[in-house]
């Protein structure tokens, strides 16, 4: 199923932005206008702003390369909140977790889902973050499974402390993998799904037919696709083990995107008091199980496999059971 970038989302579009500059949700402008479009965020956002308290009291966790936490985004507080809640550096063992070596990708990782900073918004913009600097490059090695692992495992341990409900594994490796590849990571990955903490990966960023990057392609990691911006087009890395599409420029920020999306759902779950065991085993695979069934179904053409593409206004309806 295709939909036509014309007529149709410029409408949508200019309407959607001319409500936010109106007031009618924040006054604000969306981090990435064109995909959050596309992914109904902005009418979920008018829609919900009752409802909704737009990732307050939750931390998301950033992990990847490191973070400058000099630039303005990071620096930021709303009423008098810190964006920043904490951060550490798994590894080199200290609470200090800017760019490293070739380092670069985890300054702006969460801006799609986090940013509220002169106007602009990521989708869970209230939300907090914990910036975890877990290897060198965004880019990576398998190689650099030990570190990660560490960094996982000082979420499980903080988890609690910080109120972190989802995280953001930034990294690819950039092969094709058609099997998941064990690591030490893997039972991180497990433990964390147990404790209802939703941890998911970009698949990368070449034209990938026949696998995804690690660590998407582990099992108890969500693999997040891409379709294009405004036109319901699989691309860039996709295979059987994809969970979800979202509209984006790279998988990266599809993934990102994602996040920030699923700590909105979490919101409404909680608010809805809807009973979430109907739609999976645990509370990460239930909030996506109702992602895909509310999903607009696109078809890759390429491979005839048919995936979900995030819908966040039709999975919020469903939760608030809105008609």
């Amino acid at each position: 199923m295709c939909a036509c970038p014309s007529l149709h989302v410029l409408t949508i579009t200019a309407i959607a932005v001319r409500s936010l500059l109106a007031g009618s949700v924040v006054a604000a402008e969306p981090a990435d206008p064109p995909s959050f479009i596309h992914a109904r965020i902005v009418v979920a956002w008018d829609a919900y702003r009752d409802r909704l308290r737009f990732g307050k009291g939750q931390t998301l966790a950033l992990v990847d390369d490191g973070c400058d936490l000099s630039m303005a985004e990071w620096k930021a507080s709303v009423d008098g909140v810190p964006k920043v809640r904490v951060s550490y550096d798994s590894v080199d063992g200290d609470d200090d977790p800017r760019h490293e070596g070739k380092g670069y990708h985890g300054s702006t990782i969460g801006i799609p889902s986090s940013l509220n900073h002169q106007g602009k918004r990521g989708v869970a913009f209230n939300n907090q973050v914990a910036v975890i600097r877990a290897l060198e490059c965004c880019h990576c090695k398998i190689a650099d499974h030990e570190t990660l692992a560490k960094g996982l495992q000082w979420i499980i341990d903080n988890h609690e402390r910080y109120q972190i409900t989802t995280v953001n594994l930034a990294p690819v490796d950039d092969l094709e993998h058609a099997e998941p590849v064990p690591t030490v990571i893997d039972e991180k990955l497990r433990r964390l799904r147990l404790l209802g903490i939703w941890v998911s990966a970009p698949t990368g960023n070449h034209d990938f037919r026949n696998g995804i990057s690690w660590p998407a392609c582990q099992p108890n990691c969500f693999a997040i696709g891409a379709v294009r911006q405004g036109k319901d087009e699989v691309y860039l890395d996709r295979h059987a083990k994809v969970d979800l599409l979202v509209p984006a420029a790279a998988t990266s920020s599809s993934n990102a995107i994602c996040c920030g999306s699923v700590m909105l759902l979490r919101e409404a779950i909680d608010a809805a008091k809807y009973n979430w065991h109907a739609d999976g085993p645990n509370f990460p695979e239930a909030m996506l199980a109702i992602l895909q069934r509310t999903g607009v179904p696109v078809t890759d053409t390429a491979s005839g496999r048919t995936f979900r593409r995030l819908d966040l206004k039709a999975a919020l309806d469903a939760v608030f059971d809105t008609k």
